[in-house]
């Protein structure tokens, strides 16, 4: 973990991720400041993420297929993504107890860290599909 110095910049991004309470990306952090700093650039924005997660401000969360998300929760946790509208939520659930000594390496790889992502399909999605069901 690197720490850079500050800069409103920054500040304003960190800010940003934490109104907007949910797990983001970075194009969504973009068009929210935009609104109010129009003159804010998407490189400031996207550069500005990828350090606060470096520096463990945020939480990147890797997404297969999808827009990387960032997540102010630091603690480690797992996700649901919605198959649907790929949107990315916390499962409640708490973590496995010692995950990384419980793994068995028989392939000679030095594990770091992990992300647990479960498959979903979340209720604005399920209800959309029941009315076109219904329709």
């Amino acid at each position: 973990m690197t720490n850079r110095r500050n800069t409103i910049q920054k500040d304003l991004v960190k800010n940003a991720v934490y109104e907007m309470k949910r797990h983001v990306t970075a194009n969504e952090v973009y068009e929210f400041l935009k609104k109010e700093y129009p003159t804010i650039g998407k490189g400031t924005v996207y550069r500005n993420l990828d350090i606060l997660s470096e520096e463990g401000a945020l939480r990147k969360v890797e997404v297969p297929d999808g827009a990387n998300r960032f997540d102010i929760t630091l603690k480690n946790h797992y996700h649901v993504r919605c198959i649907k509208c790929g949107e990315v939520s916390d499962v409640d659930m708490e973590e496995i107890p010692d995950l990384m000594k419980r793994i068995h390496d028989t392939h000679g790889i030095d594990f770091l860290e992990y992300d647990i992502s479960f498959k979903g399909i979340c209720p604005r999605c399920r209800e959309k599909m029941k009315e076109e069901q219904n329709g």
